[in-house]
């Protein structure tokens, strides 16, 4: 892993002149904050060593280096999922490669469906503060390289209280309402059944979804800040009344991506 996150590091420092500390992974549907970028340099997931390539609708497939309130970053737009067939080492290897990058932040963005009904509804974009993992893995098991991070890593703070006040006092001064909560992390790709639901909402979970957990994992292991934004595009299974669609999802998405983005570039601009 370090060897090929080496390589990778390699390559897209030849693209750029620059010294990015922070990067922000892009969920489905969320792409409003690419519009925000100068001086970018776009380079394809193709054409970086080791990188695997995103098969979901509303997943571009680009790593941009760009600059946003005038710092620079570095942006994926297209994650990777474990329901696609990638192994969890494959989802998180660009969190590796940003540690080799001195990347001290990162920024996730999801679209998942609502589970708490006294807290999230569709539109609804949430901090998250805490995450359940209900993935039948995660990407921290085999062999430890400790020149990336301890054997046993923490999980006290996955998502930097740091961050989140910050983002909470950005959002006060946009006028952006959000809430706080749980997220949990379920393999997929299906929709998660009515009972299902019922017992990740026993476990306390407010939006459930199928991604961020494992780069959270990763993140916390290589000590890199983390926070996470959840936007809620329909409610969970048995809660919502229709049919779930990724088409619905992505559309939701887009049409809270505006505000994410402008929450995102005033982070961005205190970090």
């Amino acid at each position: 892993m370090y060897n090929k996150a080496l390589e990778a590091k390699k390559y897209i420092e030849t693209q750029y002149i620059g010294n990015p500390t922070t990067a922000i992974i892009l969920g489905s549907g969320l792409t409003s904050i690419m519009d925000e970028l100068y001086d970018k340099v776009e380079m394809l997931y193709e054409d970086i060593p080791n990188f695997q390539i995103s098969t979901v609708k509303g997943h571009v497939s680009k790593l941009i280096y760009g600059k946003l309130e005038g710092k620079e970053v570095l942006l994926m737009s297209g994650r990777f999922h474990y329901y696609e067939g990638y192994t969890m080492k494959e989802i998180t290897f660009p969190i590796y490669v940003f540690k080799l990058l001195g990347i001290k932040n990162l920024i996730l963005t999801n679209s998942c469906g609502g589970i708490n009904t006294e807290k999230v509804k569709p539109g609804s974009i949430m901090v998250v503060n805490d995450f359940i993992n209900l993935m039948p893995t995660n990407p921290l098991i085999g062999k430890n390289d400790e020149r990336f991070g301890p054997r046993f890593p923490d999980m006290t703070e996955p998502y930097s209280l740091e961050l989140r006040k910050l983002a909470k006092e950005k959002a006060h001064k946009l006028n952006i309402e959000y809430v706080e909560g749980t997220y949990t992390g379920f393999m997929g790709p299906y929709y998660e059944t009515k009972a299902e639901i019922r017992m990740i909402k026993a476990m306390g979970s407010d939006a459930i979804g199928m991604s961020t957990v494992p780069e959270t994992i990763v993140s916390n292991y290589l000590g890199i800040n983390t926070l996470a934004f959840a936007t809620i595009t329909n409610m969970a299974t048995g809660i919502q009344k229709m049919k779930h669609s990724h088409e619905n999802v992505v559309k939701m998405a887009n049409l809270a991506s505006k505000n994410l983005a402008l929450w995102i570039k005033e982070v961005v601009k205190e970090l």
